[in-house]
């Protein structure tokens, strides 16, 4: 992926501006609110970038979290919507193929840009480096366009994705627990077909 690209992308239009864009990101923080976490557990978001996630998890009382995004530009936009928070955040500016986890990580969420990575090399890349950052019993939150999705995002090509490929990809990985499609309505409603997988780590 290119950093350049995306943070062109961040400096011409605000989070409004963006499809990906949710002012609160219900199935995501179901899905989390499902995992009884501890409120210190540490927690990463893949292609977080200007996400309200991290916001919603602030709210829930986590204490323990880290923001992965390709895109400086991003990550700095939530550094000054986010500079007043009393908790300790981390931001990461990497490509995730290329992320090197310095530590362990409970919930590895990621909605919206493992579609991005359109090459076999990349995805195996990904799985590797998500099993290798979990902690043993750790969890991990993937949200994907499915088979219904847009076949493009921001004018790049990307990957489409049923069920039984999210459970046959990662489930080398990890145990699936559950999978469903969703529809996400964009900022200019219209609309976008999501699937959601959980998955658990295990040795």
């Amino acid at each position: 992926m290119d950093s350049n690209y995306w943070n062109q992308v961040y400096q011409k239009k605000n989070e409004h501006e963006v499809s990906w864009f949710q002012e609160v990101p219900k199935k995501s923080l179901e899905m989390i609110d499902e995992l009884n976490l501890e409120k210190d557990s540490k927690i990463i978001d893949i292609g977080g970038g200007d996400s309200r996630l991290v916001d919603h998890l602030l709210g829930r009382g986590f204490s323990n979290i880290t923001i992965l995004d390709i895109s400086s530009e991003a990550l700095e936009k939530a550094k000054i919507r986010l500079q007043n928070s009393p908790k300790r955040l981390e931001f990461v500016t990497t490509d995730i193929t290329l992320f090197e986890a310095h530590k362990k990580f409970k919930l590895w969420h990621d909605r919206a840009t493992f579609h991005f990575l359109t090459q076999r090399e990349q995805v195996e890349k990904y799985l590797k480096i998500a099993y290798d950052a979990l902690e043993e019993n750790g969890h991990l939150i993937i949200s994907t366009f499915s088979k219904s999705g847009p076949e493009k995002c921001s004018g790049l090509s990307i990957a489409q994705y049923s069920q039984d490929d999210l459970k046959s990809m990662f489930g080398r990985y990890f145990k699936n627990i559950r999978c469903f499609e969703d529809t996400h309505t964009t900022p200019w409603n219209t609309t976008q077909n999501f699937v959601y997988c959980g998955f658990k780590k295990q040795s």
